[in-house]
């Protein structure tokens, strides 16, 4: 049978319809997209726990609440405490108010400037400088669990009956919460202790932990007192320095203290992509650079920090290994609308503003 070619253009059409809905449609097929596998999960931000958190606080949980207060705002700024601790180191010679006037010109945070009262505590920040950034990178994510623990290892010393009034430190009780003063508001004593032995029971140390302590007995010792006179005066000194407990709050110049770096500490923007301000270290001098990159970056070479490892290697969080550090910068509301010299203010202020 013949069929004219009007027919079998119909009967091509009637097939076409058939098998793809519209004669265009058997000349416009595509080939099918590839199916785009999902972007990987990103690990969430995994706090430290309470055996954690008692590990890394314990070795000054026990120490006067100012001086906890700005060994906690310190912490966040480990390139800072090396070079302070390095400017100690080399200028011996420096005491009392000149020692003052000379920080107070360092382009420091204000509680790294206040630290230089206590030089043997500045020197154990700086021989663990791993625990050292951990501690910044706790209070910055986790501050009301940091202020728990605290409260919490005070509890179970003054339990094990190791923390009581001493002629060197007040040991009193804030609503529930302990709170601990130099007996002498004058001299500050830095207490020595075992904190494997002092709690009642054993801590254990934070992974990596240098000690610096030098007893072996479940009791608190001290040595000299450190005299506030000459570090009166200056905005960053021992009295701008406190917590709200009941608040969980850290307190300085009478407002809370307040930190304004993203570049480390938020783990949550790095973690996600969020991101996007300078590199850790941005101030980019000196061999002070030296950190692990976080996932993502390229690794950056591993420098010496006075014949220590420059390496800040911390705890693994869920597969996420902290192990890098920064620079980071703070900035602190006044108290009561007043102004401040940037890192400190003058003397007789108690305003310091942060540098921005």
């Amino acid at each position: 049978m013949l069929f004219s070619k009007s027919t079998i253009r119909l009967l091509v059409s009637a097939v076409a319809l058939s098998c793809f809905g519209s004669p265009v449609a058997l000349f416009s097929q595509q080939p099918p997209e590839q199916s785009q596998a999902p972007p990987p999960e990103q690990p969430e931000n995994s706090q430290l726990d309470q055996q954690q958190l008692e590990q890394l606080l314990a070795p000054i949980a026990l120490y006067p609440d100012a001086l906890v207060a700005q060994i906690l705002a310190a912490s966040a700024y480990p390139t800072e405490i090396v070079e302070a601790a390095r400017f100690i180191e080399q200028n011996p010679n420096l005491k009392g108010k000149d020692l003052a006037d000379q920080v107070n010109q360092q382009d420091w945070d204000p509680s790294v400037k206040a630290l230089t009262q206590f030089p043997s505590v500045l020197e154990n920040m700086n021989k663990d400088l791993s625990w050292t950034s951990e501690l910044g990178d706790a209070n910055y994510n986790q501050p009301q669990d940091v202020m728990n623990a605290i409260q919490d290892l005070r509890a179970k010393a003054q339990q094990a009956g190791t923390l009581k009034n001493t002629p060197q430190q007040n040991v009193s009780d804030q609503n529930g919460d302990i709170q601990i003063d130099p007996a002498n508001p004058d001299v500050v004593y830095v207490p020595e202790y075992n904190p494997d032995l002092v709690y009642g029971y054993p801590i254990g140390l934070w992974p990596g932990f240098y000690p610096w302590w030098g007893i072996n007995t479940p009791y608190i010792s001290f040595g000299i007192g450190f005299g506030l006179g000459p570090f009166v005066g200056y905005g960053w000194g021992w009295h701008n320095w406190g917590f709200d407990w009941h608040r969980r709050a850290l307190f300085y110049g009478g407002a809370p203290y307040a930190f304004h770096s993203h570049a480390f500490y938020d783990r949550n923007a790095y973690l996600h992509g969020r991101y996007r301000g300078p590199a850790p270290f941005a101030r980019g001098d000196r061999e002070l650079r030296g950190y692990r990159a976080p996932p993502g970056r390229a690794a950056a070479p591993s420098y010496r920090f006075g014949g220590r490892s420059g390496a800040f290697g911390g705890v693994n969080r869920g597969g996420y290994s902290r192990s890098f550090s920064a620079r980071g910068r703070a900035s602190f509301g006044p108290p009561h609308g007043g102004g401040g010299h940037a890192g400190g203010g003058h003397p007789g202020g108690g305003h310091g503003g942060g540098r921005r």
